[in-house]
């Protein structure tokens, strides 16, 4: 072969030598491509994680559970995950509410009713949201041999003046600070007009809620007392739970002076009446101080033995309006008309003529002010509901949680 042709074939054969490489690496780079970051042999090559095992739940009370403790809380605890959902409904399908506390304890917002049936449903996952699962369980809450009645004031849906406190009134007697504070804490107020108030015991059976001040004219309150549940002691529980809502009428004050034998009633700041009366007379003195008109009666029957003195009178009255628990009532007394405007004769009642009584009558609501002054028996804290007798700190003082709301 020639030099030239020797060239000219190493020239061809050097083309096709390179070329050949050239696919070879082409391929390699394709093969290397297609296996991909999660193919063998990849950067990601390892095969997929395995999903996580699903979480374990127990529930305390387990299911089938009776005579549980109505103010249990729900133990929920997991192991290998997370709860995601706890709800818990009454026989009746209602929910309750409440929530999941730190310690892994579901608390409902108020205890559960005692003999009732509950159903708790739990919902929990892996760590990484995967093998979601739910558990259910069933319980029953004890009955109570001891029990907890309760009756309350104003009654539901009633109209009442300025100065009507709420009463609760307990069968038992509550006697520690402890229990005491649990009761108040179980009661809520709600007030369409927010103002400050405050519970304060009366006695060991009655517990009052009053405004610092007087409640506004047009104010619509609801109170609840969550007492279903409730443990006071060791084993006395409250059985059911009450709600009452009323509203504040006029702002009505009555004055009474004993001296000038005087009532001057008043409607929204306004003197609308003057009236003639005639107090007790010495020996029977009337009451001084803040009271409510706490009850009405178109007729009662007036017994001095009531007051301890059997004989002295016994005889009925027409247009009574109560303003304390040991008998003191404004009322129509037609016999002292000729006292009355000028001198004290009764056994410690507020007297007026029948016409006058029965304006009065008509004209008040219960829990309107009845302010009495000039006499030197001085209203005692307790002779009916007489909230005003004491100042707010004395009022406060009172209360077992020594705080006041406004909500």
């Amino acid at each position: 072969m020639s030099g030239k042709s020797e060239a000219s074939a190493m020239r061809n054969g050097g083309t096709l030598l390179i070329s050949t490489c050239a696919v070879v690496l082409l391929c390699t780079a394709a093969c290397t491509s297609s296996s991909g970051p999660g193919g063998p042999g990849g950067a990601g090559g390892a095969l997929e994680r395995a999903p996580l095992p699903p979480p374990r739940l127990v529930i305390t009370p387990a299911h089938g559970a009776k005579k549980v403790p109505p103010d249990t809380g729900i133990g929920v605890k997991v192991t290998g995950g997370k709860i995601t959902a706890v709800s818990v409904v009454d026989a009746k399908g209602r929910a309750v509410g409440g929530a999941l506390t730190s310690d892994g304890t579901w608390r409902p917002t108020w205890p559960f009713k005692p003999a009732a049936a509950y159903t708790v449903r739990v919902q929990a996952a892996a760590p990484d949201g995967g093998n979601v699962i739910t558990e259910r369980a069933a319980f029953t809450t004890l009955k109570p041999k001891r029990v907890l009645e309760t009756g309350m004031s104003p009654l539901d849906g009633e109209k009442v003046g300025i100065g009507m406190p709420i009463q609760l009134l307990l069968s038992k007697p509550v006697t520690t600070q402890k229990d005491r504070a649990a009761v108040e804490r179980s009661l809520t107020v709600h007030m369409s007009k927010p103002v400050e108030g405050a519970w304060s015991w009366v006695s060991d059976r009655e517990v009052q809620y009053r405004p610092r001040m007087y409640w506004p004219t047009g104010e619509k309150v609801t109170v609840v007392a969550h007492l279903a549940g409730l443990r006071i002691g060791r084993d006395l529980w409250g059985l059911k739970n009450r709600t009452v809502h009323f509203t504040v009428g006029p702002r009505h004050i009555t004055t009474i002076n004993s001296n000038t034998h005087r009532a001057v009633v008043r409607d929204n700041g306004k003197v609308v009446k003057r009236i003639p009366v005639s107090l007790g007379k010495p020996g029977y003195e009337s009451w001084s101080g803040t009271m409510i008109a706490q009850e009405k009666a178109p007729d009662f029957l007036m017994d001095s033995a009531t007051i301890g003195i059997p004989g002295e009178y016994l005889h009925h009255t027409k247009w009574n309006v109560r303003m304390t628990y040991s008998g003191m009532f404004f009322h129509a007394a037609p016999w002292s008309v000729g006292d009355q405007g000028r001198r004290n004769v009764s056994h410690g009642c507020v007297n007026a003529s029948t016409t006058n009584a029965h304006w009065f009558y008509n004209f008040t609501q219960r829990g309107d002010i009845i302010r009495v002054t000039g006499t030197s028996r001085k209203l005692q804290f307790g002779n009916g509901p007489t909230p005003w007798t004491k100042s707010w700190q004395e009022w406060l003082a009172g209360s077992a949680l020594k705080t006041s709301t406004d909500a």
